[in-house]
């Protein structure tokens, strides 16, 4: 009986892998890949969609066609835990799947449980987590029709880039359509951006004032309710819509497996993106914890784990030497702050406005046509 190599997820960190499913089918070995959409949409483009600076199709790639075509098996299900003694993967529809081999690019959430406080035990329907991305097209079509009807009030919940993000783009998306153009405010805790350089808070802060939206810093938020923002000190802020854009955590399934993770719960890796304590277990992306080297949840460093997981799931399968993953150097950073204008950071050069918009909407794009053009040729 040939091998079983199992995919759990079909993100950035796998898109390669996805690629080229074809020369591990050709040898007789088997691969299931588990995800919970047809489609993988690219993160970087999300807030681009939320402001219709991207349609849905523009940003996704078409997961299950490519498995297939390639001879894979796809099943569209969550991963929910591993027994790593049998090697069984368990889906939250109730099946088990077996492996030889299993890599998780399981990605990152947004846990709406973070508020200081609470979120009442049902949350309100008109609150929405900016992961995962498919969320946000489904926020952008009802503050559409929202914004057509009043002016309306947009909290943002979360003062790093995720938020500057989105708050630029519902911004963008009220302009775009000719609509009343709303009240946003950026709950930012006390300290908006306060990871980045001087020079990329001061340019984002820049341009997001400019359009009038309020970043409070005055401290953090206690209640999300379906109407209101409840503040530590009690001071009440009336909401209309709300996105929550705190800190993204990796998924549950490693701790409710047992297996080895890091400070932040995420799969705990080597430097062959490799559990130390299951060496058929690999992983990338936001969900691993690179014990080497901690790295940032930025998707640059999934794009770099690409080639090592192709070569390094592989290699286990074949029983032959693994290839080290090397993080790289400083990475490009770019933010989409709508309005067709960013800030971009690069070693000590930082700059915003529209050149720098330009240089992502190039890259972004660049990116994920190349894996659309998978699609064609299968």
């Amino acid at each position: 009986m040939g091998k079983n190599l199992v995919l759990v997820g079909g993100g950035h960190a796998h898109m390669v892998t996805l690629e080229n499913i074809a020369q591990f089918t050709e040898k007789g070995i088997g691969v299931t890949v588990i995800a919970p959409s047809d489609y993988h949409y690219y993160s970087g483009m999300g807030p681009g969609m939320l402001g219709h600076t991207y349609a849905p199709d523009d940003i996704r790639f078409a997961t299950r066609k490519v498995v297939e075509a390639q001879g894979g098996v796809f099943v569209r299900d969550r991963a929910v835990k591993i027994d790593p003694e049998r090697r069984e993967v368990f889906t939250q529809s109730g099946t088990s799947l077996g492996y030889d081999v299993l890599s998780f690019n399981a990605g990152s959430y947004v846990p709406l449980d973070t508020v200081s406080q609470e979120i009442p035990e049902a949350p309100p329907d008109n609150l929405y987590p900016v992961k995962p991305i498919e969320k946000l097209m489904e926020a952008s079509q009802r503050l559409e029709k929202l914004f057509r009807e009043k002016k309306a009030v947009v909290s943002v919940v979360g003062g790093g880039p995720s938020a500057a993000e989105v708050a630029g783009n519902v911004w963008q998306l009220a302009h775009r359509i000719g609509a009343n153009i709303p009240v946003i405010r950026i709950f930012a805790g006390k300290g908006f951006m306060k990871r980045f350089a001087p020079g990329v808070r001061k340019r984002v802060r820049r341009i997001l004032v400019r359009r009038e939206i309020e970043i409070i810093e005055t401290g953090y938020v206690d209640r999300v309710e379906a109407d209101k923002i409840l503040m530590g000190d009690r001071v009440m802020f009336p909401t209309d819509f709300t996105f929550m854009a705190l800190g993204v955590i990796p998924s549950t399934i490693f701790e409710a497996s047992g297996l080895p993770t890091g400070p932040d719960r995420g799969l705990l890796v080597n430097e062959y993106l490799q559990s130390p304590d299951y060496p058929e277990i690999f992983g990338g992306g936001d969900c691993i914890y690179h014990q080497p080297q901690p790295l940032d949840k930025v998707g640059v460093y999934a794009v770099r784990e690409n080639p090592v997981l192709l070569h390094n799931l592989m290699a286990a399968l074949e029983g032959r030497p693994l290839e080290k993953f090397d993080p790289g150097p400083d990475y490009l950073l770019i933010f989409n702050v709508g309005g067709g204008e960013g800030v971009l950071k690069k070693h000590g050069l930082i700059f915003g406005g529209r050149l720098a918009f330009f240089i992502k909407d190039y890259i972004d794009r660049r990116f994920i046509k190349r894996f659309q053009a998978i699609e064609a040729t299968l």
